[in-house]
């Protein structure tokens, strides 16, 4: 009986944190542009940037979502640290507003909400439509898991372990605390943390002491899950979390030895312990957006001098399209990332530009600088590839999973470049250099034809990623037969001057071939782009080698038939 009790609480937490996170991905794939331009604007002023919060934290039921966008903008120079701690004290006060209207008795609503959103869902055929069902559901999931954790907790009133565990909290306000903080920040939401104090306290589990002192481990934990979020973020965005957390925890910190004066009073002014626990949460927040207010200026001012601006660096790996607040609307997400691929690209290009004046002059300057381009390519690819992964865990079509398909193809492939450039191309140049080896007229004239040819390619393919055109597609695809032609012509030529006994070539011959492969090679991973888009439009045969089989045989041979012997 008990373990089914604890997998009822469980399972109605579980289905409450799936709630709030459907009403936040339901709300930003219908309005999420939208509510980023809103909180953008909003943050230029100080009170507009408050108010802009409250509505997007109630929006979305979660103040971490609106701490990452307004994050991305401080991260991005768009508003500074102080207006950006202005939307965040506003998102904790608009979360503590939906607790309020959640506390109220509609947990009936949740067959409605459900009857209505299921359907629409079904049938609806835009984003918007899509997302406004996704709010729906979310909702009624939300009241569905109360009313399933009432019916839990009422159960549990009778149960001695809980009863225990219950009395040890209340005799130890810090032990409450830390729990209501750890709890919180391993779920990422204040609002579902205090809605489950909320349901406690309702069936007479939990006094006004200990709510209070889980309320305020709960905000204290909310204001940490930010830090985590925007750990990977630039200074800025970091300020304004740890900014927060500083306003916010430490307001819960300073509250936290005076829970029993304040859930007295409380108590007395609310005897219902539910609206008491909602109106603690409010009450906590009003007051830390008083106190904080006035004084984030000064903590601005504070936390640029301890987390500073990163000195400006060329830094080639560091992405800058990939936006972390889209992550829950595939389509912008993978538009960023086609952005960033298309940077990838032209870094890949540059090095593949640059590649051949270091062939040419084995200047160990010039071929360091290809190493060390390298470096930045692998950083980026590696950090689009992630983006990528994290756009993916949102529910995708299937036009969108294609495309985040041939994202990852097409930087997998740049990488691919990069490394036969590094690893291959520049440690022959560097070997040439290093012999003191030198190509004859000829021969260096066919390697600047070549690689001349693969630099063309090279911007064919950046053009049909970009535009995804048939006909360019068809142009690189049929490049292939062209590239081999050009390789055996260049073969022959230089087998030519191998016979003549041209001193040169017989010297380079070795690096000369191999020059010829690797760029042949990278030719491969570049008109690989257009496979995809052929494949789609069903003009790419499953198997190429086995049409020119039946395009080569004779005909009238049956292939069933072996030949007869002479």
């Amino acid at each position: 009986m008990g373990s089914e009790i604890l997998l009822l609480l469980l399972g109605s937490v579980a289905l409450l944190l799936w709630g709030v996170r459907m009403v936040r991905t339901g709300m930003l794939r219908a309005h999420g542009t939208l509510l980023r331009r809103a909180l953008g604007s909003a943050a230029r002023r100080r009170l507009n940037a408050f108010a802009g919060g409250i509505a997007g934290a109630f929006a979305l039921q979660s103040s971490t979502a609106v701490a990452v966008i307004i994050g991305a903008f401080a991260g991005q120079g768009l508003v500074s640290t102080s207006a950006a701690l202005a939307v965040m004290l506003g998102a904790d006060l608009g979360t503590s507003f939906a607790a309020q209207l959640l506390a109220l008795d509609v947990k009936w609503l949740w067959s409605v909400l459900l009857a209505a959103g299921v359907p629409l869902f079904l049938t609806a055929q835009t984003d918007r439509r899509k997302g406004t069902a996704r709010l729906a559901i979310g909702l009624g999931l939300i009241l569905l898991a109360l009313s399933q954790m009432d019916h839990a907790i009422a159960l549990l009133r009778t149960s001695p372990v809980m009863a225990m565990i219950l009395q040890t909290l209340a005799a130890e306000k810090l032990l409450a605390f830390l729990l209501g903080a750890v709890v919180t920040w391993l779920l990422h939401s204040s609002l579902a943390f205090v809605l489950l104090t909320l349901t406690l306290a309702g069936s007479g589990l939990v006094g006004p002491e200990l709510a209070v002192a889980l309320v305020l481990g709960a905000n204290a934990g909310g204001a940490a899950a930010p830090v985590l979020s925007l750990a990977h973020s630039g200074p800025a965005a970091k300020r304004v979390a740890w900014g927060h957390l500083l306003i916010r925890g430490g307001a819960a910190v300073i509250l936290l030895p005076f829970a029993l004066p304040l859930g007295d009073a409380l108590h007395a002014v609310f005897p219902n312990p539910a609206t008491l626990v909602a109106m603690a949460h409010t009450g906590f927040n009003l007051c830390s957006s008083a106190v904080g207010m006035p004084l984030i200026d000064v903590i601005g001012r504070l936390l640029e001098r301890w987390i500073p601006d990163a000195a400006l660096s060329a830094d080639a790996g560091a992405p800058r399209h990939l936006d972390p607040t889209v992550l829950d609307s595939p389509a912008e997400a993978l538009g960023c990332a086609t952005r960033e691929a298309i940077v990838l690209g032209e870094r890949v290009s540059a090095m593949l530009g640059e590649s051949w004046n270091a062939i040419e002059t084995g200047d160990p300057l010039r071929i360091k600088a290809v190493e060390q381009a390298d470096d930045a390519v692998d950083r980026l690819h590696e950090a689009i590839k992630l983006y990528i992964v994290q756009a993916s865990r949102a529910e995708m079509d299937q036009e969108e999973s294609a495309r985040a398909v041939e994202i990852l193809s097409f930087i997998m492939n740049l990488e691919h470049v990069g490394d036969i450039l590094d690893k291959s191309l520049m440690e022959l140049a560097e070997k040439r250099g290093r012999l003191g080896l030198s190509f004859s007229p000829e021969g260096l004239a066919e390697l600047r034809a070549f690689h001349a040819r693969i630099m063309e390619t090279m911007r064919l393919s950046l053009n049909v990623f970009t535009t995804r055109d048939m006909g360019l597609a068809r142009r690189l695809f049929a490049d292939k037969s062209g590239l081999r032609a050009a390789e055996r012509d260049a073969a022959q030529l230089h087998f030519s001057r191998l016979r003549e006994g041209v001193a040169e070539s017989l010297e380079t011959s070795a690096i000369h071939l191999d020059m010829i492969r690797d760029l042949k090679r990278i030719h491969g991973h570049l008109t690989s782009v257009a496979y995809p888009i052929l494949e789609a439009a069903g003009e790419l045969a499953e198997s190429r080698l086995r049409e020119r089989e039946a395009g080569l045989r004779p005909p009238g041979r049956d292939p069933g038939v072996a030949p007869a012997r002479a």
